[in-house]
């Protein structure tokens, strides 16, 4: 049977890489070549490293010697990695040449070689290393009684050198804790850097020594400290990740003119204030006051120093200019200045940051709306709108290519927005009907997937952002080609399971969040009802910020839904194929999830009796139970349905509920009734 398997697997490896159906790699390698023979493990399992790489590889050996005892039980000899070749008759050896930098442009690059007895690493530097290490992780199988790796042949590197998640802290804070975890789930998925967005309207989550009011009076009490800053840096540097900061300016700056209101471009003397509310709002920095640009170099003298990377994000988006067209004197300022509009006033602005992010050897960094005629070519442009904005997607990412700009690409990664995975996956950041020349293509960094965080928190974040954004990883790693739907959701499913094993809290949290809506019952009715429910998506949760504040609670039925419903993917798969040829066998897969829909509906019905959170979802589970027994009277007793009463039952499900959810299977059930 073993020799039967890897006969299977070096079959399906022949046939395509993404076909494979054995491995479970993510992202998926430029290379991989499986023999028929397996790596067995043991308790005197040990890894040797040798070369000249950084310390961070010892420490990153030994995450993963722990990690992997963990799922063996095993009670592995070897404890810790502290020097190098201290094992040499180890049977994993890592070689790496020499020590990586942290950015851009450092060798990547890994060969990862498993045979029957020995397994090696080789890479130039201890990154490709760490990220080699991630794979053999992948790798491990079990057959039941005993634990092994396949034995394969890898050779891989990235495709794009910009492979980031961006985490907002400032809407709602997020614990160091959290940042911690997330930067262990980018580090399995081979992501590089981290933007953190720091300041925003809703909170200044920085300390700024110099300037202490920023955090007493526009923090609530919420934010990093200098040396919590400088812990997390150490952290994402030991796991071969960047860390941006991105302190948004001049718009976005409620928080920051909470403190300093004299550098406010309002003049109607009413006081700024931390917003409790997303959405877009007026408050500016005023461009024309010299103060401005002393307290920002002041700032950027205590933050630039805390991060070693060679980026600094100034945010410069979404300023609506209300502040500034009310205000005479930088009216005045623009017409001396020969300034005929806002984006010019603004470039105006951006240009004065410039020599001050240099002072720290920073290239400035910005959203899209940073890029006009007469900004600076070394700025980078962080491409993010797209069609929700009435913009073609991708436009700007195009545009900054080809105007000399470096550019990275956000548009189709804002997973905050709740749309399909597929739609994350199949967006690439070098778009398909856009000739490029090489010189442009070299400009496209890469891409961020957003997490902005007007309806997260620490509770719920991971699992906005997990295991979603391993799909966005391998699209920013893997060959364009890598491509197959399918197997990108069955992979997806167990590298979920993976990231919940180094800490995330994606799967877990669903429960806690269940629990406090049933009032302690039994959460499986509720936990079927989330398998095929999904939050509202593109922001109509929050209807344009006004619904929710920022302490508003986070832990009703749709916090407990996710993007990618499960049962929802595979009831549409199984109608699809229904519909195609309607055997038995395919009626069956559609019922038994009518029927598991029916008997739900009692459950919630019969739960809500004790936990008024439930009823805000009783009409929608209503209506699909009412649904799912005509379609049952229709397919199992061939009788006839009144299509009239059942599309108007349909339009009650599609019909905006209090429960700020989608039913993920309504357009199947359509197709059904029809």
């Amino acid at each position: 049977m073993r020799n039967l398997f890897f006969i299977l697997l070096i079959v399906f490896v022949s046939h395509g890489q993404v076909k494979n159906e054995q491995l479970n790699l993510m992202p998926w390698p430029q290379k991989v070549t499986v023999s028929s023979a397996v790596f067995l493990l043991n308790k005197d399992f040990k890894i040797n490293c040798t070369g000249n790489p950084d310390s961070r590889i010892l420490k990153g050996v030994t995450r993963f010697l722990r990690r992997l005892d963990e799922r063996t039980g095993l009670f592995f000899n070897q404890g810790f990695v502290t020097k190098l070749n201290e094992f040499p008759e180890a049977q994993l050896q890592i070689n790496c040449l020499r020590k990586g930098k942290v950015g851009l442009q450092e060798d990547e690059t890994y060969q990862l070689s498993v045979l029957s007895n020995t397994i090696t690493i080789n890479a130039a530097t201890d990154l490709g290393a760490l990220h080699a290490l991630e794979t053999l992780s992948q790798l491990f199988q079990n057959n039941g009684t005993e634990f092994y790796f396949p034995a394969v042949e890898v050779t891989d590197a990235p495709r794009f050198v910009w492979r980031g998640l961006m985490i907002d802290a400032s809407r709602h804070f997020q614990p160091v804790d959290v940042i911690k975890r997330n930067l262990d789930g980018m580090a399995a998925m081979k992501m590089n850097v981290f933007h953190w967005h720091l300041a925003d309207n809703q909170g200044w989550r920085i300390e700024i020594k110099k300037h202490p009011k920023l955090t007493e009076l526009a923090s609530d009490g919420d934010f990093y400290t200098q040396e919590e800053i400088a812990t997390i840096v150490k952290y994402a540097d030991e796991r071969g990740i960047m860390v941006v900061p991105e302190i948004d300016v001049p718009g976005h700056a409620s928080a920051l003119l909470t403190a300093f209101p004299e550098i406010g471009s309002k003049t109607d003397g009413t006081p700024y204030a931390v917003s409790r509310k997303s959405g877009v709002h007026d408050a500016t920095l005023d461009p024309t006051n010299s103060k401005t640009y002393q307290v920002l170099a002041e700032i950027f003298d205590e933050v630039c120093p805390l991060f070693p990377a060679a980026y600094f994000h100034i945010g410069g988006d979404e300023n609506n200019g209300k502040e500034w067209d009310a205000n005479p004197k930088i009216q005045e300022f623009k017409k001396k200045n020969n300034l005929a509009t806002n984006h010019d006033l603004q470039t105006y602005f951006n240009m004065r940051l410039v020599p001050m992010l240099k002072k720290h050897g920073k290239q400035l960094m910005g959203w899209e709306e940073i890029m006009t005629k007469d900004m600076s070519k070394e700025a980078i442009i962080h491409a993010w709108k797209g069609t929700n904005e009435g913009m073609e997607a991708a436009g700007a990412l195009v545009k900054a290519a080809k105007s000399g700009y470096k550019a990275v690409l956000s548009n189709g990664y804002y997973i905050d927005l709740m749309l399909p995975v597929d739609s994350h996956y199949l967006n690439d950041p070098m778009p398909k009907n856009v000739v490029f020349t090489e010189e442009e293509k070299a400009r496209i960094l890469g891409g961020e997937a957003t997490i902005w965080s007007e309806l997260v928190t620490p509770l719920n974040i991971d699992s906005r952002i997990w295991p979603r954004t391993a799909a966005i990883a391998e699209r920013l790693w893997s060959n364009d080609t890598v491509r197959n739907l399918e197997s990108m959701h069955k992979r997806l499913k167990q590298i979920s399971f993976r990231l919940e094993e180094i800490g995330l809290t994606h799967i877990r949290s669903k429960e806690v969040i269940l629990r406090n809506i049933s009032n302690y019952q039994d959460t499986k009715a509720l936990n079927d009802f989330t398998s095929i429910c999904e939050p509202y998506k593109v922001y109509k949760r929050n209807g344009g910020g006004k619904k929710y504040f920022m302490f508003s609670p986070l832990t009703l039925f749709a916090d407990a839904c996710t993007a990618d419903a499960s049962d929802a993917y595979e009831f549409n798969k199984a109608v699809n194929l229904y519909l195609q040829n309607k055997s038995l066998v395919n009626q069956k897969l559609v019922t038994y999830y009518l029927k598991k829909w029916i008997t739900m509906d009692l459950d919630l019905i019969r739960l809500s009796a004790n936990a008024p959170l439930i009823q805000p979802i009783l009409p929608l589970s209503k209506n699909l139970s009412l649904v799912s027994n005509q379609l049952l009277l229709a397919m199992e007793q061939k009788q006839n349905i009144n299509k009239t009463e059942l599309n108007a039952l349909l339009e009650q499900i599609n019909t905006r509920n209090s429960a700020d959810v989608e039913l993920a299977v309504y357009n199947s059930l359509k197709k059904l009734v029809q």
